[in-house]
Protein backbone atom coordinates (compact mmCIF):
# COMPACT_ATOMS: atom_id res chain seq x y z
CA UNK A 1 0.00 0.00 0.00
CA UNK A 2 2.83 2.35 0.89
CA UNK A 3 4.56 1.46 -2.34
CA UNK A 4 1.36 2.31 -4.24
CA UNK A 5 1.07 5.66 -2.52
CA UNK A 6 4.74 6.34 -3.20
CA UNK A 7 4.31 5.60 -6.88
CA UNK A 8 1.19 7.75 -7.04
CA UNK A 9 2.89 10.65 -5.28
CA UNK A 10 5.93 10.36 -7.52
CA UNK A 11 3.79 10.30 -10.64
CA UNK A 12 1.77 13.26 -9.39
CA UNK A 13 4.93 15.21 -8.65
CA UNK A 14 6.42 14.39 -12.06
CA UNK A 15 3.25 15.52 -13.78
CA UNK A 16 2.89 18.56 -11.56
CA UNK A 17 6.41 20.07 -11.57
CA UNK A 18 8.79 18.70 -14.25
CA UNK A 19 5.88 18.17 -16.61
CA UNK A 20 4.74 21.77 -16.27
CA UNK A 21 8.31 23.05 -16.60
CA UNK A 22 8.80 21.00 -19.76
CA UNK A 23 5.47 22.21 -21.13
CA UNK A 24 6.42 25.85 -20.50
CA UNK A 25 9.79 25.29 -22.20
CA UNK A 26 8.16 23.68 -25.23
CA UNK A 27 5.62 26.49 -25.48
CA UNK A 28 8.43 29.06 -25.23
CA UNK A 29 10.37 27.34 -28.03
CA UNK A 30 7.29 27.19 -30.24
CA UNK A 31 6.33 30.79 -29.51
CA UNK A 32 9.89 31.97 -30.22
CA UNK A 33 9.90 30.05 -33.52
CA UNK A 34 6.58 31.60 -34.53
CA UNK A 35 7.76 35.10 -33.58
CA UNK A 36 11.00 34.70 -35.56
CA UNK A 37 9.11 33.31 -38.54
CA UNK A 38 6.72 36.27 -38.47
CA UNK A 39 9.56 38.78 -38.17
CA UNK A 40 11.55 37.12 -40.97
CA UNK A 41 8.49 37.15 -43.20
CA UNK A 42 7.66 40.83 -42.82
CA UNK A 43 11.30 41.98 -43.02
CA UNK A 44 11.88 39.69 -46.00
CA UNK A 45 8.94 41.18 -47.85
CA UNK A 46 10.11 44.65 -46.92
CA UNK A 47 13.55 43.91 -48.34
CA UNK A 48 11.92 42.90 -51.65
CA UNK A 49 9.43 45.75 -51.78
CA UNK A 50 5.75 45.08 -50.94
CA UNK A 51 4.38 45.46 -47.41
CA UNK A 52 1.96 42.84 -45.99
CA UNK A 53 -1.62 44.08 -46.27
CA UNK A 54 -2.40 43.27 -42.64
CA UNK A 55 0.26 45.79 -41.56
CA UNK A 56 -0.30 48.40 -44.23
CA UNK A 57 -2.14 50.84 -41.95
CA UNK A 58 -0.10 50.25 -38.80
CA UNK A 59 3.01 52.07 -37.60
CA UNK A 60 5.08 49.07 -38.66
CA UNK A 61 3.50 49.31 -42.10
CA UNK A 62 4.49 52.95 -42.42
CA UNK A 63 8.07 52.07 -41.54
CA UNK A 64 8.16 49.14 -43.94
CA UNK A 65 6.61 51.21 -46.75
CA UNK A 66 9.35 53.76 -46.32
CA UNK A 67 11.86 50.92 -46.27
CA UNK A 68 10.55 49.63 -49.58
CA UNK A 69 10.94 52.99 -51.30
CA UNK A 70 14.74 53.00 -51.05
CA UNK A 71 17.40 51.22 -53.11
CA UNK A 72 17.57 47.41 -53.05
CA UNK A 73 20.88 47.10 -51.18
CA UNK A 74 20.04 49.87 -48.73
CA UNK A 75 16.58 48.37 -48.19
CA UNK A 76 18.03 44.91 -47.59
CA UNK A 77 20.56 46.18 -45.04
CA UNK A 78 17.93 48.06 -43.06
CA UNK A 79 15.58 45.07 -43.13
CA UNK A 80 18.29 42.72 -41.89
CA UNK A 81 19.35 45.09 -39.10
CA UNK A 82 15.80 45.66 -37.86
CA UNK A 83 15.00 41.94 -38.21
CA UNK A 84 18.00 41.02 -36.05
CA UNK A 85 17.00 43.57 -33.42
CA UNK A 86 13.35 42.45 -33.35
CA UNK A 87 14.33 38.78 -33.10
CA UNK A 88 16.62 39.51 -30.16
CA UNK A 89 13.92 41.48 -28.37
CA UNK A 90 11.33 38.75 -28.99
CA UNK A 91 13.65 35.98 -27.75
CA UNK A 92 14.59 37.92 -24.62
CA UNK A 93 11.00 38.73 -23.73
CA UNK A 94 9.69 35.18 -24.34
CA UNK A 95 12.43 33.42 -22.39
CA UNK A 96 12.32 35.93 -19.53
CA UNK A 97 8.61 35.27 -19.04
CA UNK A 98 9.11 31.50 -19.43
CA UNK A 99 11.88 31.37 -16.81
CA UNK A 100 9.80 33.34 -14.30
CA UNK A 101 6.89 30.94 -14.86
CA UNK A 102 9.18 27.92 -14.41
CA UNK A 103 10.48 29.27 -11.12
CA UNK A 104 6.91 29.80 -9.94
CA UNK A 105 5.99 26.22 -10.83
CA UNK A 106 8.99 24.95 -8.85
CA UNK A 107 7.72 26.78 -5.80
CA UNK A 108 10.47 29.37 -5.59
CA UNK A 109 9.48 32.88 -4.38
CA UNK A 110 9.21 35.10 -7.44
CA UNK A 111 8.51 38.45 -5.75
CA UNK A 112 12.02 38.88 -4.21
CA UNK A 113 13.56 37.80 -7.49
CA UNK A 114 11.58 40.38 -9.46
CA UNK A 115 12.37 43.05 -6.89
CA UNK A 116 16.08 42.26 -7.04
CA UNK A 117 16.00 42.22 -10.84
CA UNK A 118 14.28 45.61 -10.82
CA UNK A 119 16.90 47.10 -8.48
CA UNK A 120 19.70 45.58 -10.58
CA UNK A 121 18.11 46.95 -13.74
CA UNK A 122 17.94 50.46 -12.28
CA UNK A 123 21.57 50.25 -11.17
CA UNK A 124 22.70 49.04 -14.57
CA UNK A 125 20.61 51.73 -16.21
CA UNK A 126 22.37 54.47 -14.27
CA UNK A 127 25.77 52.90 -14.86
CA UNK A 128 25.26 52.35 -18.58
CA UNK A 129 23.40 55.50 -19.54
CA UNK A 130 25.86 56.28 -22.33
CA UNK A 131 25.57 52.78 -23.77
CA UNK A 132 21.77 52.87 -23.64
CA UNK A 133 21.80 56.31 -25.27
CA UNK A 134 24.01 55.02 -28.09
CA UNK A 135 21.75 52.03 -28.74
CA UNK A 136 18.52 54.07 -28.69
CA UNK A 137 20.04 56.65 -31.05
CA UNK A 138 21.17 53.87 -33.39
CA UNK A 139 17.69 52.33 -33.45
CA UNK A 140 16.04 55.63 -34.35
CA UNK A 141 18.69 56.41 -36.99
CA UNK A 142 17.94 53.10 -38.70
CA UNK A 143 14.16 53.51 -38.36
CA UNK A 144 14.24 57.05 -39.77
CA UNK A 145 16.76 56.13 -42.51
CA UNK A 146 18.93 59.13 -41.69
CA UNK A 147 21.84 57.54 -43.56
CA UNK A 148 23.07 54.19 -44.81
CA UNK A 149 26.17 52.40 -46.06
CA UNK A 150 27.67 54.31 -48.98
CA UNK A 151 26.19 57.69 -48.06
CA UNK A 152 28.39 60.78 -47.79
CA UNK A 153 27.54 62.44 -44.48
CA UNK A 154 28.72 65.24 -42.21
CA UNK A 155 28.25 64.64 -38.48
CA UNK A 156 30.18 67.65 -37.22
CA UNK A 157 33.77 66.86 -36.36
CA UNK A 158 33.87 63.94 -38.80
CA UNK A 159 32.64 63.63 -42.36
CA UNK A 160 33.05 61.05 -45.10
CA UNK A 161 31.55 57.92 -46.65
CA UNK A 162 29.62 55.59 -44.33
CA UNK A 163 31.16 52.11 -44.27
CA UNK A 164 29.06 50.52 -41.52
CA UNK A 165 26.02 51.43 -39.44
CA UNK A 166 25.66 49.65 -36.12
CA UNK A 167 23.31 50.08 -33.22
CA UNK A 168 26.10 51.62 -31.11
CA UNK A 169 28.74 52.97 -33.51
CA UNK A 170 28.80 54.39 -37.05
CA UNK A 171 32.01 53.91 -39.07
CA UNK A 172 32.91 56.36 -41.84
CA UNK A 173 36.00 57.11 -43.92
CA UNK A 174 36.98 60.67 -44.81
CA UNK A 175 38.57 61.98 -48.01
CA UNK A 176 42.07 61.37 -46.60
CA UNK A 177 41.31 57.71 -45.92
CA UNK A 178 41.02 58.11 -42.14
CA UNK A 179 38.42 55.83 -40.56
CA UNK A 180 36.24 57.50 -37.93
CA UNK A 181 34.22 55.61 -35.32
CA UNK A 182 31.41 57.82 -34.08
CA UNK A 183 29.15 56.81 -31.21
CA UNK A 184 25.53 57.20 -32.25
CA UNK A 185 24.62 58.94 -29.01
CA UNK A 186 27.14 61.71 -29.79
CA UNK A 187 25.61 62.56 -33.17
CA UNK A 188 23.48 65.67 -32.68
CA UNK A 189 22.91 66.46 -36.34
CA UNK A 190 23.58 64.74 -39.66
CA UNK A 191 24.11 66.31 -43.06
CA UNK A 192 23.49 63.70 -45.78
CA UNK A 193 24.85 64.48 -49.25
CA UNK A 194 23.47 61.28 -50.81
CA UNK A 195 19.71 61.27 -50.46
CA UNK A 196 17.54 61.76 -53.56
CA UNK A 197 19.49 64.59 -55.25
CA UNK A 198 22.30 67.10 -54.82
CA UNK A 199 23.13 70.54 -56.19
CA UNK A 200 26.23 72.04 -57.73
CA UNK A 201 26.50 75.71 -56.80
CA UNK A 202 29.11 77.58 -58.84
CA UNK A 203 29.92 81.12 -57.72
CA UNK A 204 32.16 82.96 -60.20
CA UNK A 205 33.74 86.29 -59.28
CA UNK A 206 34.33 88.62 -62.21
CA UNK A 207 35.86 92.09 -62.32
CA UNK A 208 33.49 95.02 -61.93
CA UNK A 209 34.28 96.25 -65.45
CA UNK A 210 33.06 92.96 -66.98
CA UNK A 211 29.94 92.74 -69.13
CA UNK A 212 27.60 90.90 -66.75
CA UNK A 213 25.17 90.02 -69.54
CA UNK A 214 28.00 88.33 -71.45
CA UNK A 215 29.18 86.57 -68.28
CA UNK A 216 25.72 85.14 -67.63
CA UNK A 217 25.33 84.13 -71.27
CA UNK A 218 28.59 82.17 -71.16
CA UNK A 219 27.59 80.47 -67.93
CA UNK A 220 24.22 79.58 -69.40
CA UNK A 221 25.72 78.18 -72.61
CA UNK A 222 28.44 76.13 -70.91
CA UNK A 223 26.16 74.67 -68.25
CA UNK A 224 23.64 73.77 -70.97
CA UNK A 225 26.33 72.05 -73.06
CA UNK A 226 27.54 70.19 -69.99
CA UNK A 227 24.02 68.89 -69.32
CA UNK A 228 23.42 67.70 -72.90
CA UNK A 229 26.72 66.99 -74.65
CA UNK A 230 29.20 65.80 -72.02
CA UNK A 231 29.77 62.45 -70.32
CA UNK A 232 28.12 63.95 -67.21
CA UNK A 233 24.82 64.59 -68.96
CA UNK A 234 23.27 61.54 -67.32
CA UNK A 235 23.83 62.81 -63.77
CA UNK A 236 22.41 66.32 -64.34
CA UNK A 237 18.72 65.77 -63.64
CA UNK A 238 17.24 69.24 -64.28
CA UNK A 239 17.76 72.21 -66.55
CA UNK A 240 20.73 74.32 -65.34
CA UNK A 241 19.89 77.76 -63.97
CA UNK A 242 21.91 80.97 -63.90
CA UNK A 243 20.61 82.90 -60.91
CA UNK A 244 22.59 86.03 -61.73
CA UNK A 245 24.55 88.35 -59.46
CA UNK A 246 24.56 86.87 -55.97
CA UNK A 247 26.59 89.54 -54.15
CA UNK A 248 29.34 92.12 -54.45
CA UNK A 249 32.77 91.28 -53.04
CA UNK A 250 35.78 93.52 -52.69
CA UNK A 251 37.32 91.90 -55.79
CA UNK A 252 34.26 91.93 -58.04
CA UNK A 253 30.70 90.76 -58.68
CA UNK A 254 29.78 87.17 -57.83
CA UNK A 255 27.53 85.42 -60.37
CA UNK A 256 25.84 82.17 -59.36
CA UNK A 257 24.95 79.12 -61.47
CA UNK A 258 23.21 76.03 -60.07
CA UNK A 259 22.77 72.52 -61.45
CA UNK A 260 20.66 69.79 -59.86
CA UNK A 261 22.55 66.48 -59.96
CA UNK A 262 22.36 62.89 -58.83
CA UNK A 263 23.74 62.31 -55.31
CA UNK A 264 27.55 62.36 -54.92
CA UNK A 265 28.10 63.77 -58.42
CA UNK A 266 27.93 67.48 -57.58
CA UNK A 267 31.72 67.76 -57.20
CA UNK A 268 32.36 66.15 -60.61
CA UNK A 269 29.87 68.47 -62.28
CA UNK A 270 31.37 71.49 -60.53
CA UNK A 271 34.92 70.67 -61.64
CA UNK A 272 33.86 70.11 -65.24
CA UNK A 273 31.87 73.34 -65.36
CA UNK A 274 34.73 75.38 -63.89
CA UNK A 275 37.08 74.12 -66.61
CA UNK A 276 34.63 75.02 -69.37
CA UNK A 277 33.84 78.45 -67.94
CA UNK A 278 37.50 79.33 -67.42
CA UNK A 279 38.32 78.44 -71.02
CA UNK A 280 35.43 80.56 -72.36
CA UNK A 281 36.32 83.48 -70.11
CA UNK A 282 39.89 83.43 -71.44
CA UNK A 283 38.58 83.48 -75.00
CA UNK A 284 36.19 86.37 -74.24
CA UNK A 285 38.76 88.36 -72.26
CA UNK A 286 36.72 88.26 -69.06
CA UNK A 287 38.98 88.67 -66.05
CA UNK A 288 38.61 86.69 -62.82
CA UNK A 289 40.25 88.74 -60.03
CA UNK A 290 42.84 87.06 -57.83
CA UNK A 291 44.38 88.13 -54.55
CA UNK A 292 47.94 89.35 -54.98
CA UNK A 293 50.33 86.87 -53.41
CA UNK A 294 53.61 87.91 -51.75
CA UNK A 295 56.82 87.07 -53.65
CA UNK A 296 58.36 83.71 -52.87
CA UNK A 297 61.98 82.99 -51.93
CA UNK A 298 62.34 85.32 -48.95
CA UNK A 299 60.91 88.32 -47.14
CA UNK A 300 61.18 91.95 -48.02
Amino acid sequence: MNDTWTLNETAAWVLDVPGKVALIAVLAVVLRWLAHRFINRITGRAAKGPVPGVLAKSKAGVFLSDLASNGNERRRQRAETMGSLLRSIASGAIWSIAIVMMLGVCGLPIAPLLTGAGVLGVALGFGAQTLVKDFLSGIFMILEDQYGVGDAIDVGEASGIVEAVGLRVTRLRDVNGTVWYVRNGEILRVGNHSQEWARTVLDVTVAYDSDLDQVQQILREESQKLSTESTLAGVIIEEPEVWGVERFDKDGAVVRTVLKTAPLHQADVGRALRSRVLRRFDQAGIRIPSTTLPPTGGTA
